[in-house]
């Protein structure tokens, strides 16, 4: 593409960032400007909840570029400004402040938000959300001092701050409305593990509760659920689920449909806009139906490949979705998706010792699995079982001495 082009990328996230420099490394001359509403540089957010949180991993280990890369490869970063306006016809976004800008290309990389809860007390002090480096500051700075903490909601957020708070001392209670944690990440067979996981080290579950609302004065002194509990808090984390960041592509007209629908390449219905990362509803071929994956993995990966397609390559993302966790003395990797079921779950070594396999099964075929502390053999293997699509043998695929290579039936 001539170096006169013009591509903007609003977003400077993990995936926007590595667009970005996957543009310049594939040879693209012309202009490329990373637009973010914070004013930190592009950064990785699972350390918010993990070592950066708990005071582990320093505040440069969160960016994704060192600060002198943006001028050193021409990239324009400008951070605080809230785009608010595309304009399709004339190829230009626009800010709150009336400036314009125009494209050639535009690749929209808005993430997600947290949800918020709607309950009466909601905006006492003390009460949080995690999404920005900002946030993990403040949460941080709330519980080194031990405390009190509710934790509200038992996914991946909700339950690596609980693990966080604990090794700062707190004492911690999690609420959530499933009867296991995860449960639609993992099912309640592995959500149970992770239940008992949190309640050897001390958290106070409570399954099956749904908060109705928060009591103190100014600041938040205890949650209410709707059976009639009560449960005294000093700090106050609120996890439960993020929504795309989707407003630009709708006023704009672009299709949306649980987050902005892209094909394999990124592309939307506009020839000349794409969306990758967390906001970014995939068409993935490997599944043949549309995904969205709010995961780091995705943003790493989806990023060069979207920038790829801006210039016109042939480009298609079958990536599998991957996670991880790190919670108290485990360390997890997933990969798969579950998302339409499953028949069995086969685990793979000794599940009281926290080092195993796990793996879910439609039609005896491998559709996801993970490890715990199970670093030698790692997650690679189960990708190359679930991309076969061959059916299993369950004794097999159980038995730690057989190869994950020779469990085919």
């Amino acid at each position: 593409m001539s170096s006169g082009s013009s591509f903007v990328i609003v977003g400077a996230s993990l995936a926007g960032a590595k667009a970005a420099e996957a543009l310049r490394g594939e040879g693209f001359d012309g202009r490329v400007v990373l637009i973010g509403d914070e004013r930190e540089r592009p950064y990785e957010r699972p350390g918010l909840s993990k070592g950066y949180l708990l005071g582990k991993d320093e505040r440069d280990k969160s960016f994704v570029h060192a600060e002198s890369w943006y001028a050193e490869h021409d990239v324009e970063l400008v951070l605080g400004n809230r785009v608010t306006g595309l304009d399709r016809a004339a190829h230009e976004v626009s800010f709150d402040s009336g400036e314009r800008i125009g494209y050639t290309k535009l690749l929209l990389a808005t993430g997600v938000s947290p949800r918020r809860l709607k309950v009466d007390g909601v905006k006492l002090d003390g009460i949080h959300y995690l999404r920005r480096i900002g946030h993990s500051d403040q949460l941080r700075d709330a519980i080194r001092a031990g405390g009190r903490v509710v934790v509200v909601g038992a996914g991946w957020i909700g339950l690596e701050t609980a693990a966080a708070a604990r090794e700062y001392g707190c004492e911690v209670t999690v609420i959530e409305p499933q009867e296991t944690p995860l449960s639609a990440a993992l099912g309640g067979e592995m959500g149970a593990f992770f239940a008992s996981l949190h309640l050897r080290h001390g958290v106070d579950l409570r399954l099956g509760q749904s908060v109705s609302g928060f009591r103190g004065t100014d600041k938040v002194e205890a949650v209410l659920t709707e059976d009639g509990s009560e449960y005294a808090a000093d700090v106050v984390v609120i996890g439960i689920g993020a929504r795309p960041n989707t407003e630009l592509a709708e006023q704009a007209g672009l299709a949306v449909d649980n987050g902005i629908a892209v094909d394999a390449a990124f592309r939307t219905d506009d020839t000349d806009v794409y969306a990758v990362g967390d906001v970014a509803n995939i068409q993935n071929p490997f599944y043949g139906e549309h995904l969205r994956v709010e995961h780091w993995d995705n943003a790493l990966n989806g990023g060069p490949v979207a920038a790829k397609s801006m210039l016109g390559q042939e480009v298609s993302y079958d990536h599998l979705p991957y996670f991880f966790t790190d919670q108290y003395d485990v360390g997890m990797e997933f990969s798969g998706w579950i998302g339409n079921g499953y028949d069995q779950l086969v685990t793979r070594g000794d599940v009281e010792k926290q080092e195993f396999h796990a793996f879910w099964l439609a039609d005896r075929r491998v559709i996801a699995g993970m490890h715990i502390n199970q670093w030698d053999d790692g997650i690679k293997p189960t990708q190359e079982l679930i991309r076969s699509k061959k059916q299993v043998d369950a004794a097999k695929l159980a038995d730690p001495n057989t190869p994950l290579s020779d469990v085919q039936a």
